[in-house]
């Protein structure tokens, strides 16, 4: 199964400043092409600290999502954290420098040495190009380097999302009226005989209408596993412990 982190980089994020809606945007998408996200790090405007983000994630997931800290100003040290990750000098894309020359040059704008920081990627990036974007995606290795804007965030990486799409997940809902201790040694059994079926249990603080005090859900990659945890599980829970399941 494909895994994805996503590396959340900015000090008005930790803050409170500014609210962060990449992550629930992210959240949802990798979810709907089947990717797992198995992490999400919160860390400051500090090029060690991305560093050292990029470099765990990078090692341990398939694709790696940056958001944020890309730009002309003092606080934008994105670039410079990657390439730290990758042990790999920062270094000036052709093809970045013509581009914003050339928007620069349409508004009749002049230059300035900060906004050609933003053609600066580390050594061996490559652009992620779409007919979608005007402006490629830049992905060093893994990494897929976005801005944090969430307007510009989100329209990049819908361009590009097809690219990661996995087998999708099955999932299957069983509710209980018992709280969890008096069901938790049926979840351990279910557990322990479908390990590619991933078993949640979520308890309500009070009960729901229909009596459910917990919600378990069963998800997976193959829907005959799911069916089969799911059909094992309810089997043990039996009438004492079910809810009514909905016509």
């Amino acid at each position: 199964m494909a895994t994805a982190a996503l590396v959340v980089i900015g000090d008005e994020i930790l803050s409170g400043k500014v609210t962060d809606t990449n992550t629930p945007f992210l959240i949802g998408e990798l979810r709907g092409l089947g990717v797992r996200l198995a992490e999400i790090v919160v860390v400051a405007d500090d090029a060690a600290a991305i560093a050292e983000a990029v470099r765990r994630t990078a090692a341990r997931n398939e694709h790696v999502f940056t958001s944020g800290g890309v730009g002309p100003t003092h606080d934008d040290v994105t670039i410079v954290g990657v390439a730290a990750a990758f042990g790999v000098p920062v270094v000036r894309h052709p093809r970045l420098e013509e581009m914003l020359r050339s928007y620069y040059g349409a508004q009749g704008l002049a230059v300035v040495e900060r906004n050609l920081r933003m053609a600066d990627v580390p050594e061996g990036a490559m652009l992620v190009e779409s007919d979608q974007l005007t402006w490629p995606v830049l992905r060093a290795r893994n990494v897929y380097i976005l801005p944090g804007i969430p307007e510009i965030f989100r329209r990049k990486f819908l361009a590009i999302r097809e690219g990661f799409r996995e087998q999708p997940f099955h999932l299957r809902l069983v509710y209980s009226v018992s709280e969890e201790g008096l069901i938790a040694q049926h979840l351990d059994a279910v557990a322990a005989e479908f390990p590619d079926v991933a078993l949640g249990s979520y308890p309500r603080w009070q009960p729901a209408e229909d009596g459910h005090r917990v919600k378990l859900t069963l998800e997976g990659k193959d829907p005959a596993r799911v069916e089969q945890a799911a059909a094992a599980l309810t089997a043990l829970l039996g009438p004492a412990h079910l809810a009514q399941q909905p016509a």
